[in-house]
């Protein structure tokens, strides 16, 4: 591809990793008539454990952004993303569903068979409300729909409304201290299978996985669930490779938003490798174990890296690494509309991270590779970027260190370097 440096056309920003959802009160109309009552007492006496996190700023961390109306106003929405140069997004869920204990981003999956009732009641009334909200803004807003996968049948019916609703993502429940979800259970293979003819990504988000089940262990168990957020999605690679997920499904497309995209991977599927051959080597412990089902892969965890995708922030270690790994399946996300995400200072990050890489480099993680992985119509967000994204010149000015303002969240986003620089002048 060549530059575009003539013409400087303004970058196409789709961010792969955005949150909204309804207000509370705005989820009843899309509950089944038989749910109000009981939506109303559980409205009523609704709180949230993790409301009281970032409660000084306007952008609120991911656990308590949900109070957020950016989540649901759908005009003061689209001006605060234009005004950080987004011209489009994927939409996680972020808000409350009914019946859930606390926010989206904390919660673990249901423990019994009448919380999933009430709780898959909510995940529907969300993924419909969301449908409302994309349609709104046709050809801007991709929706992700929540799954729970406790049913099977039933998933691979939301599954197929999703599609049919022109949703263009599903998302699987998180690991979470208090409840697992083995992926290598072939039992749900019926959910991959599905997915895979659809031709529909399905993936997983970055959450804080803390138990509260013990009001004096807070504390602990917001520096635990945020510490260990990346390593209960992480685990979700090996399971759907060792279990051959991959290898029986090869269409199927598999998103980590939010959960890192560069060096645990390749250092994931090196392991992974090394794996697979002690396992097809008689006599070694691994084969004893794992023998049997490597034997039924006919490629190396890190051939099946075609399936597999990335949407995330983009630090320079993280853009050096993909540049072997493939940048066409990177996605670059804001984290809209939370704290620790690139608002209200997206062009800065931009300029922080980018300004030295090569211009078809930045057009394809800003946008081509979220417009090829979810459909969108580039032609048509070209027309919306001209009036609102940054264009190459202004991300090729490189920030200058009187221009970084002193917040360790910005200083974060600007890569390992300038984190570690960032702690060790808090220390000081």
């Amino acid at each position: 591809m060549q530059e575009d440096t003539a013409g400087q056309k303004p970058y196409v920003i789709i961010s792969s990793d955005c949150h909204a959802g309804a207000d509370l009160p705005d989820y009843k109309p899309y509950l089944e008539a038989r749910w109000h009552d009981e939506f109303d007492a559980w409205a009523d006496a609704y709180f949230d454990p993790w409301a009281d996190i970032d409660v000084e700023s306007e952008w609120k961390a991911g656990v308590s952004s949900f109070m957020s109306p950016l989540n649901w106003d759908s005009n003061k929405r689209l001006e605060a993303l234009e005004t950080e140069g987004i011209v489009a997004e994927v939409i996680f869920p972020n808000t409350t569903p009914p019946f859930f204990p606390n926010g989206l981003l904390a919660a673990p999956g249901p423990l019994t068979r009448d919380e999933y009732d009430r709780r898959w009641a909510g995940i529907k009334a969300h993924n419909r409300w969301l449908k409302d909200f994309c349609d709104e803004v046709p050809g801007r807003r991709f929706g992700v729909a929540q799954l729970f996968i406790d049913d099977v049948d039933e998933a691979v019916k939301e599954i197929r409304w999703a599609k049919e609703a022109g949703m263009r993502q599903v998302l699987l429940p998180s690991d979470h201290h208090l409840k697992l979800h083995n992926l290598y259970y072939a039992s749900l293979d019926p959910i991959w299978s599905v997915c895979e003819e659809l031709d529909m990504p399905v993936g997983r988000h970055g959450a804080v996985v803390g138990s509260d089940v013990e009001p004096d262990s807070i504390d602990a168990a917001h520096a635990v669930g945020v510490i260990e957020t990346t390593y209960f999605g992480h685990r979700t690679l090996a399971q759907l490779i060792l279990s051959g997920v991959f290898e029986r499904h090869p269409g199927l497309k598999f998103v980590f938003t939010e959960l890192g995209a560069g060096e645990w991977y390749a250092n994931t599927v090196q392991g992974l490798d090394m794996f697979c051959h002690g396992a097809k080597m008689d006599g070694t412990i691994v084969n004893m174990f794992a023998g049997k089902a490597v034997a039924k892969l006919s490629k190396l965890p890190s051939e099946y890296g075609d399936q597999v995708y990335f949407g995330s922030h983009v630090s320079p270690e993280v853009l050096e690494i993909h540049r072997e790994l493939g940048l066409d399946h990177l996605m670059w996300g804001a984290d809209f509309p939370h704290h620790e995400g690139t608002a209200p200072r997206t062009l800065a990050v931009l300029r922080g991270t980018l300004s030295s890489a090569p211009e078809h480099e930045i057009r394809q993680i800003l946008g081509q590779s979220a417009a090829d992985l979810y459909g969108a119509d580039m032609e048509f967000l070209r027309g919306m970027a001209d009036g609102v994204g940054p264009t190459p010149a202004e991300v090729a000015d490189p920030l200058r260190p009187e221009e970084i303002p002193d917040d360790l969240n910005f200083l974060m986003l600007l890569g390992s370097g300038a984190g570690f620089s960032a702690f060790n002048r808090a220390e000081d």
